[in-house]
């Protein structure tokens, strides 16, 4: 298995009056095809990885690197290039775009990147939108879809540069339960049929069990790294 993105002795802290530790001392490495949660308690330190590992942070001390190339000392214009082409996000909340409709959001960041005129871009977007069952939602807006609808949006979106990474923090935690299953299923597919890396931070441990790997956090620093079944089943009982 390649390695996608890797971490050397990695810490956070905010500073201030008192100097808040986010993450501590945290060496990782994750393989292309890899699908992955990373739990913990709430404070624990979860989204501040993640962040991390997406470049959208910088650590206090350590260092991340992405295909093997350390980020560190690279500019923040450089590390945006990185994030566009290599690294898709998914949030709790979709941050779609009002305005604008499905097809028109997941074109934001093909726009950006600036690889292919508009009508590859409208083309690439509407075949990503249908794999992900919104065939019929591509002119809509945000506010005439459903949840779980925009969600999927979202991921769509993630996807639009078609990055061999995607970094997810809590996707279905503002979903119900059948929409929860629907990216669920839509993120193990990215994996398993795509091979793609996915590494998703969230509080459902259910769903945690059922992807490959489990990396749990307490005050920032990992505690445990395995087989998510196995990594998981002690705190399921």
């Amino acid at each position: 298995m390649a390695v996608l993105l890797e971490t050397e002795k990695v810490t956070r802290v905010l500073p201030g009056t008192v100097p808040v530790t986010l993450v501590e001392d945290i060496d990782l490495t994750i393989g292309d095809g890899e699908f992955v949660a990373i739990t913990g308690p709430s404070g624990s330190g979860k989204s501040s990885l993640l962040y991390l590992l997406g470049l959208l942070d910088m650590p206090t001390e350590g260092e991340v690197r992405f295909r093997g190339k350390p980020t560190h000392d690279l500019s923040e214009e450089e590390r945006a290039a990185i994030r566009l082409s290599g690294i898709g996000f998914i949030f709790q909340f979709h941050f779609l775009l009002a305005e604008f409709s499905a097809l028109e959001n997941v074109m934001i960041p093909m726009r950006r990147l600036g690889r292919i005129d508009r009508r590859e871009m409208e083309a690439r977007a509407a075949d990503i939108l249908e794999r992900l069952g919104l065939r019929d939602h591509l002119r809509k807006r945000p506010d005439q879809l459903s949840g779980g609808q925009r969600q999927r949006v979202a991921v769509a979106r993630a996807l639009a540069n078609d990055p061999p990474l995607i970094l997810a923090d809590e996707p279905t935690g503002s979903l119900d339960s059948h929409s929860s299953e629907q990216v669920f299923e839509i993120l193990r597919g990215i994996v398993e049929e795509d091979g793609k890396s996915v590494v998703a931070v969230t509080h459902d441990l259910d769903m945690a069990a059922r992807m490959g790997r489990g990396i749990h956090l307490v005050d920032g620093r990992i505690v445990s790294d395995g087989p998510a079944v196995a990594h998981l089943s002690p705190q399921l009982s």
